[in-house]
């Protein structure tokens, strides 16, 4: 008769319980360096603090993470989310107008907001129809947007910065609903919807099948080209609404920097979350503990002072770490290890 697992043992082998760790030892590292930083006030009508800042600022990461959760799912990758972001941004800010005037936009902003969100979906759409109907690899189809989506973005701002004024258009990003960030509702709504059509519907299974074994997928029935294509679309339209939340964060628009590098976040927020490169095994929670993972690792590097020019390589380093932490393979090797040097003194 075997014995029944250790609960801890048996809880540590969950796949997410290594991402909560990392997420706990990066609050506590904070913590530690900064006596303040779990402190919560209630200032002017709504919740101030460090965590409600990490939770805001993780915002459009964790929508990009989410879409590329679908991708990545699909044996894919998007890595021109972060000129979708530009695209989508430079196109609201162009739309609402960047004069002086606080209370006039050149558009309505619902149309604003619909625009922009439009020309992500549609370019999420061209990036799944490569992938899907035309066969190119998913990094060279992206690559091409990636490249070209920034010069998109510029065309749109005229190769300026747009500076915002109009005074609503911040509330999407900075304003506050009930005390906790209005981002945070747009992100918990994303969220539970897509929550509910992968667990509720056959929606997940059909992904996890096309990640697995796409041409199996295909034989039993499921349409996984339409798959991949609305998988592509989705990540373009959170990549949409994540560049909306930025530009009315920073209340302007800049088409060679917005959004930058966003793209390797989220592929490391999805990894750090227990998703698969190689497709199939996917987990939203997982994604959006990776995204606020990297957003606390961020947040510790600057308040830590890491000088600005070396952020990015203690940033990956950490990341390594983690990623080493989290395999199954490398935690093995390491008690092979460790435990040898016991067998053989146990045989001496």
């Amino acid at each position: 008769m075997t014995n029944p697992r250790n609960p801890i043992s048996a809880a540590m082998h969950h796949r997410l319980a290594w991402p909560i760790v990392t997420l706990l030892l990066l609050l506590a590292v904070n913590t530690v360096f900064n006596a303040s930083f779990l402190h919560l006030e209630w200032r002017e009508g709504h919740l101030y603090g460090s965590l409600v800042d990490i939770l805001n600022r993780a915002a459009p990461l964790v929508l990009v993470s989410l879409g590329m959760t679908l991708v990545i799912a699909t044996r894919g990758i998007d890595i021109s989310v972060g000129a979708v972001v530009a695209i989508a941004a430079a196109l609201a800010a162009w739309m609402i107008g960047g004069s002086v005037s606080s209370d006039t936009s050149r558009f309505p902003m619902p149309l604003a907001i619909l625009a922009a969100i439009g020309i992500a979906l549609v370019c999420g759409l061209w990036n799944g129809l490569l992938v899907a109907k035309v066969g190119m690899q998913p990094i060279i189809a992206t690559l091409i947007l990636m490249v070209a989506g920034r010069g998109i973005a510029q065309l749109i701002a005229d190769g300026q910065i747009i500076t915002i004024y109009y005074k609503p258009f911040f509330f999407l990003g900075s304003g506050y609903l009930l005390g906790l960030p209005f981002s945070l509702f747009i992100v918990g709504a994303v969220f539970v919807l897509l929550y509910l059509a992968i667990t509720r519907t056959a929606l997940g299974l059909f992904i996890q099948a096309v990640g697995i074994n796409p041409t199996a997928a295909r034989v039993a029935g499921v349409q996984a080209r339409r798959l991949i294509v609305g998988a592509y679309a989705f990540c373009g339209a959170c990549a949409g609404v994540a560049g909306l939340l930025i530009s009315s964060n920073v209340k302007s628009a800049d088409g060679n920097n917005a959004g930058q590098l966003i793209e390797l976040d989220a592929i490391l927020a999805v990894t750090l979350g227990g998703t698969a490169l190689t497709g199939g095994r996917f987990s939203l929670v997982g994604s959006v503990i990776g995204a606020l993972i990297i957003q606390t690792l961020t947040y510790a590097i600057y308040s830590l002072g890491v000088p600005p020019e070396i952020n990015l390589v203690v940033k990956a380093g950490v990341v390594f770490v983690v990623m080493l932490l989290q395999s199954p393979e490398f935690r093995s090797q390491v008690r092979t290890l460790v435990q040898r040097p016991a067998h053989e003194g146990a045989k001496a």
